[in-house]
Parts: structure tokens; C-alpha cells; sequence
């Protein structure tokens, strides 16, 4: 074993899928891409972590909602596009090329290419750690779409795509809510 700088340990563990982020302000809609996700737990709570670095961050505080959309390998660079311009001075709706669609219990759109959308109420703001604890209140998946693997980013400015998929369910059953 050999030593790691303290500074590169969240490399090893940051690859949660990376999703979009649809919010609204009041006039306008916006979309931030989030590589800092968590599951609360079985049920449809979730974390992201951002903060007043995000021009997204004031429509999650003021408005209390927003869409994970969570786009599939074939988006990356839309993604990452997203992620290195600031919805200050730039749509990236139109910038990208991405088709907002109506939520139905939101109003922050869906993202009609990505793979699947969760419309979500934010529950609670961790101040401390800039953690915003989002409720699932509808969701939605393309089951049509071809691509469906993920991407994860590393935090170094290099990604992983989800590859083949290992199934344990049935050694997992005892601890897996129904229906899952």
C-alpha cells in the first residue's frame, strides 16, 4: 500500500451518478450538473451538495424545488458543458440543445434526452455542509431509450460509465424493501 494524499480520498469515493439539476427562479429556468449525490435510504429521500457557488442554489432556497435529471453516457459532454458555464448569463437549455419539459408536480422542467426524472421538493438545507435534502414527489424513466448506462464522475475531471450489471437480489432479499 502506498500513501494518498488526504486531498484526492473523495476520489475514491464521489462516483454517484451525475445528474442534472433543473430549478426555476421565478422567470426563468436553469440547469446545474450535480456529481456530489446521496440515497437517504429506502425511501425517495436524497441528497445533493451545493451552495451559493451555483447560480441554481438561490431558486432551491427560494422555491424549495427542483428535477434530477439524470442523463445516460451519450450526454456526457452536454453534462460537463453544463457544469463549466453559470445560468447567470447563459440558457443552457437552448446553449445545450435539451428539451425542458413540464413537470407535473413542479415547476422546475424535466430534461425530455435524459434517461430518467425525478420531480423533487427540497426538505430540508444543511447549512453547514451546503446539503439540500430533496423529496421524490413523481418520477419518470425513457424505457424506450437505447442508452442507458450512467456516468460517474471521479472528481478529477475523469469519469466512469457503468458497465455490466452483477445481480445479487436474491442473496440480498432479507434487506431489500418490497417490490425493489
Amino acid at each position: 500500500m502506498h500513501s494518498l494524499s488526504l486531498s484526492k480520498t473523495f476520489t475514491l469515493i464521489e462516483s454517484g451518478p451525475v445528474v442534472l439539476v433543473t430549478t426555476h427562479d421565478g422567470e426563468k429556468d436553469n440547469i446545474m450538473t450535480i456529481s456530489w449525490t446521496m440515497v437517504m435510504d429506502f425511501t425517495p429521500v436524497f441528497a445533493i451538495t451545493t451552495g451559493g457557488w451555483n447560480h441554481s442554489f438561490a431558486a432551491l432556497q427560494k422555491n424549495r424545488e427542483c428535477v434530477i435529471a439524470i442523463p445516460s453516457v451519450d450526454l456526457l459532454d452536454k453534462a460537463v458543458g453544463i457544469g463549466t458555464c453559470s445560468g447567470a448569463d447563459t440558457d443552457k437549455f437552448a446553449k445545450f440543445k435539451l428539451t425542458p419539459m413540464q413537470a407535473k408536480l413542479v415547476r422546475p422542467p424535466l430534461i425530455k434526452e435524459c434517461l430518467a426524472n425525478i420531480e423533487c421538493k427540497v426538505i430540508d438545507i444543511v447549512k453547514q455542509h451546503n446539503i439540500v435534502v430533496l423529496k421524490a414527489v413523481a418520477a419518470y424513466i425513457d424505457t424506450a431509450r437505447k442508452e442507458r448506462r450512467t456516468v460517474h464522475a471521479v472528481g478529477d475531471g475523469t469519469f466512469i460509465v457503468d458497465g455490466h450489471k452483477i445481480d445479487r437480489k436474491k442473496m440480498m432479499a432479507s434487506k431489500l424493501p418490497p417490490g425493489v
